[in-house]
């Protein structure tokens, strides 16, 4: 009997038309980063940031995401069976269910939908759950993995430990995947995750324990904070990297390859050091990815952006291995290994 293979048929963008530059962001921070160290050492020269029209809320921006990916593959909505929504928790509305928006959005009324979260992490996360959803069950064919991020939005620039988040962008993506597509396919994944860190990192202020009130209410809108600083720092620095590269070589593994096969790292935004450390790693050459520098990082939309706009310069071509690389706070890592062609 042949085994049943998972494709990816295609990806959509959106994108807001905001930008903040390097010397926006150094600014922001009173001086503390200078625009050249913003440039060099954080990697950023200008990062996508969000109106406040309806058009760039969460939701809606993976909605035009869908729409765009649709667009693209000349998919019918009505033959997605699934929307696997990776859209942040920082939303129009909330407790409302983004996948299910973007099933009404753009008309998929044949699918049921989910939200899944893994922060940084869930587009590698729901790509692996994609396939294993596409290879258990008979009644599956298509998935829809796509969601919205502006977290961005509750970043202090004045807050030096904060460093690691001046480049939250915004944006939307989508990436469709086929049973038996026979092209474009989704090989090994493997996720890593580390529960001591659930608490070092997140927004303080606005949930059950430490709700909104009159009073606190400037603060909590800039409240997305390093939690227990040193204990991230301290572990991240133990582990973050060796938990990275066990991924992408048990992603490797269970595709029988080696690093060697890698032609594209298609990785999140991370500090320009980090990126060079990593390429270095894999003998990589700087042409062999794509350095997000001027969008930022849009959280779990990082990948599929990477993944478009290789596509559309031709670093990723027929026989092209991609490696999807990811990570979350909370904390997770993770890994997939795309044939492309």
């Amino acid at each position: 009997m042949e085994k049943t293979n998972v494709g990816i048929v295609g990806t959509g963008i959106y994108l807001p038309k905001g930008l903040m530059t390097a010397k926006e962001i150094s600014n922001a921070t009173n001086g503390i980063w200078s625009e050249e160290a913003v440039i060099e050492k954080l990697g950023i020269k200008q990062k996508t940031v969000p109106s406040m029209m309806p058009q760039d809320g969460t939701q809606e921006m993976g909605a035009l995401a869908a729409l765009d990916a649709l667009k693209n593959t000349k998919i019918n909505p009505l033959d997605i069976d699934v929307i696997l929504s990776v859209t942040e928790e920082w939303k129009e509305y909330p407790l409302t269910t983004s996948a299910l928006y973007i099933q009404d959005r753009i008309g998929a009324t044949n699918a049921w939908g989910i939200d899944v979260q893994n922060r940084c992490c869930t587009t590698v996360s729901a790509m692996k759950m994609a396939k294993d959803m596409l290879i258990a069950d008979d009644e599956i064919n298509v998935v829809m993995v796509v969601g919205g991020y502006r977290n961005g939005d509750f970043v202090d620039y004045a807050d030096k430990d904060m460093s690691m988040m001046y480049n939250l962008g915004a944006g939307g993506g989508a990436i469709i995947l086929k049973k038996n597509h026979n092209k474009n396919l989704l090989l090994g994944s493997h996720i890593i995750a580390d529960g001591s860190l659930s608490r070092t990192a997140g927004v303080e202020i606005g949930g059950i324990c430490n709700p909104i009130t009159k009073d606190n209410l400037d603060e909590a809108k800039k409240s997305l904070r390093l939690l227990d600083a040193q204990k991230m720092k301290a572990r991240l620095n133990e582990v973050s990297m060796p938990n990275w590269l066990t991924c992408i070589d048990e992603s490797l593994r269970k595709s029988n390859m080696k690093r060697s096969d890698i032609d594209f790292l298609d990785i999140l935004h991370i500090k320009r050091s980090g990126h060079q450390f990593m390429l270095d790693q894999l003998g990589l050459t700087s042409e062999q990815t794509i350095y997000l520098e001027n969008y930022g990082h849009i959280g779990q939309i990082d990948q599929i952006l990477s993944l478009h706009l290789a596509l559309q310069s031709g670093q990723v071509k027929d026989d092209s291995i991609v490696c999807m690389l990811a990570a979350g706070i909370g904390y997770v890592w993770a890994a997939n290994i795309i044939k492309w062609g």
